[in-house]
């Protein structure tokens, strides 16, 4: 890098085609992520997102951002599989902090609280753990309508008894008014396939072409090298 009056980019191509052959390992590394997740429940894609700038900085000007599209709802035989048929998070309780998730398999424990498959408190509106007042003999007596109401059958009073509402946020933390919440559904992932094998093309294409101008810098270098040696 030259400044001098303005700024002028003097750089060796073998450096250059070793930093994108770099960034677009890393790209390939984003595409291998989102064809694994396709058979996750409530997997994200993430969308590789490069900077005008890769080219200086290289894949320290890479980033991603992630798809929010709602995935593939599908039936489910569990009534608490919970999901959403909008955009939004469930709220989860973790030792670091507040999770967000659209994964809704959700369980029960012997005290009534729902948890996630991690044994982790789902939270409710109002930053609490959801606690049933009633601990169910069978998951079918819960029920959740479309807001994320959840109540549950009193065999007592013979009667649903309210346990109050899932914390149905978006990116932001923001509350989500109509989330359309689907109880016995399960959300798997956003990935479309065909997408995924398509983007790997055109990197693959240019990993190829670096690479090949790695090889001729790298050839060159090596005819330089013998030569200064046969000269000495």
């Amino acid at each position: 890098m030259q400044i001098n009056g303005g700024v002028r980019f003097c750089e060796q191509g073998m450096k250059s085609s070793i930093r994108a052959m770099h960034l677009q390992s890393e790209v390939l590394g984003m595409i291998n992520e989102n064809v694994a997740g396709f058979d996750k429940v409530g997997f994200q894609r993430r969308e590789p997102v490069v900077s005008s700038f890769t080219e200086y900085i290289g894949v320290h000007g890479l980033s991603n951002t992630v798809d929010d599209a709602v995935g593939r709802i599908m039936v489910s035989k569990n009534p608490l599989d919970i999901t959403m048929a909008n955009k939004g998070y469930f709220q989860i309780q973790t030792p670091e902090g507040v999770k967000l998730t659209r994964d809704g398999r959700f369980k029960l424990d012997k005290d009534g609280y729902l948890l996630d498959l991690e044994d982790q408190h789902v939270l409710s509106d109002a930053g609490l753990p959801i606690r049933l007042p009633v601990v169910p003999d069978n998951p079918s007596q819960v029920v959740v309508n479309t807001k994320g109401k959840i109540s549950v059958w009193d065999k007592v009073s013979n009667q649903l008894v309210e346990a109050g509402f899932l914390g149905i946020v978006d990116s932001n933390g923001m509350a989500v008014l109509n989330p359309d919440v689907k109880q016995g559904y399960n959300e798997h992932s956003n990935v479309v396939l065909q997408n995924e094998f398509l983007a790997v093309k055109p990197v693959v294409r240019n990993f190829e072409a670096n690479r090949q101008i790695f090889l001729l810098e790298s050839s060159n270098l090596q005819k330089v090298i013998s030569q200064l040696g046969s000269t000495s």
